[in-house]
């Protein structure tokens, strides 16, 4: 992003009160403990690794959705 990164971004979005309650799952190439710390202290719900291979990729998008739009019950709008 050419004015924040995505950490700035997402503590900006989690500041808002609107917002707050949004589930947040973050995609990053970094596997570094310090940055998954900094995400999860940011209020995220979930943060995984993107794999290398796009197959592997389409299969972890899936799986994300199947749980956060089939499993998991979220407070209304």
């Amino acid at each position: 992003m050419p004015k924040m990164d995505g950490l700035e971004a997402l503590g900006l979005k989690r500041s808002g009160l609107e917002l707050r309650r949004t589930p947040e799952i973050v995609l990053s190439t970094s596997k570094a403990e310090e940055d998954i710390f900094q995400t999860y202290d940011l209020g995220v719900n979930s943060f995984t690794c993107k794999p290398v291979h796009f197959q592997k990729l389409v299969e972890i998008t899936k799986e994300i959705e199947n749980y956060w739009v089939g499993t998991v019950a979220l407070p209304p709008k």
